[in-house]
Order: C-alpha cells, then structure tokens, then sequence
C-alpha cells in the first residue's frame, strides 16, 4: 500500500534548493504521510545523481529534456495516479517549511469532500513576515488574476478562492481525473490558474487555509546566471507570461468585457513595450509581442483539446 501522498518536486538545475527543501519536509512534517517524487526536466548539472545520493529512498523521474512545469509535472502526477496515493502535493523546490504542513493540509482535504484542491499561507523566504501568495481570485470584469497580499489574523479560518497556486497546492487525485491533469501547452505560468479553473468547472471547490505556512524564495529558474543588458529574467518569462494570460481570458472571460480587456491590457503592454525600448531590451521586447499575437492568434480547439472541455 503506497502512503497518502506523493510530494512531488520538479527539479531543473537547482540541486541545492530541492536538497534543502526535502530536508525541510523529513524535519518538520510526518514521513508516514508521504513520499518524495522528484521528477527532473532534463537538468545539465548532474542533478539526478547528485539528488540520489543525498535521498535514496526518493522516487525519480527523468523527462531527458525541459518540459516546462506543465508537463514536467504531469509526468510526476501520472506516477502519483496510477500508483493509488490519494492526494499529490505540488511544491517548488525553492520553498521551506517549518512546521507540518502535510498533517494540516491532507486533514483539511479529509473533512472538506468536496474540496479539490488546498494551498497554504506563502510567505516570502527573505521576509518571513510577509505574504507573497494568498487568497487567489479572478475578476472577470477586469480579467484580473491575483493573490492577496495580507497577513491573515490568528482567527482567519480557511475560505473559498478561485484558484490555487502551483508553488504549493495539495490536489485531490480523484478530482484530477475528472479535470485531467495541467495543460501542457501553457508550458509556464497560468497554468495553475488553468487548472483550477477546470476543477471549478468540474464541481469542486478550492481552498486557501492560512494556518499552514510555508517561505517561497521565487523566481529561482527564471533568473538569468548574471546581470546582463536584458535584466535578472529571462526574456522568454514575458513571452509565456503574455501568451497565457490571453489565453486565459479568451477561455474563462467574460466576452461582454473583451473590450475591457483590450483596453487594460493594450495600454498596460505598450507601456512595457516602450519601457523596453527605452532600457535598449530588445529580445524582451520581441519575446512580449510574439506572445501577444500568439494568445490571440491560437485557436481556443488547439489550446483545449476535447480533454480539457
């Protein structure tokens, strides 16, 4: 009998980080309760080795190449279904916990039935006082997709969010099959939001519970190895990051505020566009209107294939 949980972290040239954040889970959290699946997508540092050395005991999945967080966690959430664990916790490597958030979240799922899905409190690693993710919501007026930012009170029970961020999401397996797993062509970023939005379609709720904390660094593969022309990020962050907001308004909007998205959203990206130029970053600039045109240009059919409608 394989045990509750599949923990399952995806590991992209960042040995270091995921080290520290399995050690973190086997101090603080209830080793009974889980196993650590650590697939790979396609690390150039010798990360499987190295990760393998330090975790024997943990599952590994090699992808041989970047699959991007989508599908490279697909491949760990296909493990963790066909092998009967109950629930899979997605968690970025670059996170740490100081208390058992496994117990807290696994029993929330346990009472809450119709619950498809819970995050914790996110903290930011830097500054452990302060929030980086919280209660996430999607405005359809605005097309706005955001997460709250305040400290919640010593009171604050849980409560019902429109979605649940991939840092950190506790998923229940059975409502996986009736979503189906992440979207792989949205390769990177919003591809959370995606699949929470199709669980909610599918009938389940998902839940922000305050008490369970943890401390996020962010941004850890995203960044470029040194300061270059170009900035910290990599140019194709705005590339993917553009594409996929489109496509999540032109799936889950509402189309009587089309115009307001285009208003919003034209004004905010030329504004971007032109910062760009000023600052002589160029690649930005191309990767930012190639994803634009192409979150408008691509067929909503080839996005969703008929296992995601």
């Amino acid at each position: 009998m394989p045990k509750s949980t599949a923990v399952i972290l995806l590991n992209w040239n960042t040995p270091e980080h995921t080290t520290q954040c399995i050690n973190s889970l086997k101090q603080h959290c209830d080793e009974t309760l889980f196993d650590i699946i650590v697939a790979d997508n396609g690390s150039t540092d010798n990360s499987i080795a190295t990760l393998k050395k330090a975790f024997p005991d943990a599952i590994f999945i090699d992808n041989k190449e970047n699959l991007g967080f989508a599908e490279g966690n697909n491949r760990a959430l296909t493990y963790s279904l066909t092998n009967g664990y109950t629930y899979s916790l997605l968690l970025n490597t670059d996170t740490l916990v100081d208390e058992d958030i496994l117990t807290k979240l696994t029993a929330h799922l346990n009472k809450y039935r119709n619950a498809a899905a819970v995050q914790p409190a996110i903290y930011w690693m830097h500054n452990k006082a302060a929030i980086w993710n919280g209660e996430g919501s999607f405005k359809k007026i605005s097309g706005s997709v955001t997460s709250a930012t305040n400290v919640p009170n010593a009171n604050q029970t849980f409560s019902r969010v429109d979605w649940v961020t991939g840092c950190c999401m506790l998923l229940r397996n059975d409502a996986l099959l009736k979503s189906g797993l992440f979207n792989k062509l949205f390769f990177l970023y919003y591809e959370d939001v995606d699949l929470s939005l199709r669980l909610r379609e599918a009938g389940f709720e998902l839940h922000y519970l305050p008490s369970s904390k943890m401390y996020h660094e962010a941004g850890v593969s995203a960044k470029v190895s040194a300061p270059k022309k170009e900035g910290f990020l990599s140019p194709v962050i705005h590339y993917y990051t553009s594409r996929n907001r489109i496509w999540i308004l032109r799936r889950y909007g509402n189309a009587l505020f089309f115009p307001v998205y285009a208003i919003r959203f034209g004004l905010y990206y030329a504004a971007v566009l032109a910062y760009f130029k000023i600052r002589g970053r160029g690649q930005k600039a191309t990767q930012l209107i190639k994803g634009i045109k192409e979150g408008i240009s691509t067929p909503k059919r080839l996005i969703w294939p008929d296992k995601y409608l």
